[in-house]
């Protein structure tokens, strides 16, 4: 089982940016994907980006939400999976959630996930 703790969330104004991070603990043997999530109040989650990886390949996938503004990648030294967003919008404001076990825009294929980080764009 592995244990995730997201971090880097707030209000920023929109147009601004926000990075946010994601660390890993636990057991991680295995694990070659991680994804990105939001939820805001009364909606469903939805996909944001997935990153998967191999010794010799990176995939990535972003909903077209926040493609060209989004940016997923990670630091294998540290474990840790990041979420840099650019250009944000009043409608980005979410609880973002990250999630290891998959690389799929299903959040039903994910098996580990973490607390949560509240991003709050005012406009």
């Amino acid at each position: 089982q592995v244990q995730l703790v997201e971090s880097g969330g707030g209000l920023v104004q929109a147009g601004g940016s926000l990075k946010l991070s994601c660390a890993a603990s636990g057991r991680t043997f295995g694990s070659y994907a991680m994804g990105w999530f939001r939820q805001a109040p009364g909606k469903e989650r939805d996909f944001v980006a997935a990153i998967s990886w191999s010794s010799s390949s990176t995939s990535y996938a972003y909903a077209d939400s926040v493609k060209g503004r989004f940016t997923i990648s990670r630091d294998n030294a540290k474990n840790t999976v990041y979420l840099q967003m650019n250009s944000l919008k009043p409608e980005d404001t979410a609880v973002y959630y990250c999630a290891a076990g998959s690389g799929s825009p299903d959040y039903t294929k994910y098996d580990s996930w973490g607390q949560g980080t509240q991003v709050t764009v005012s406009s």
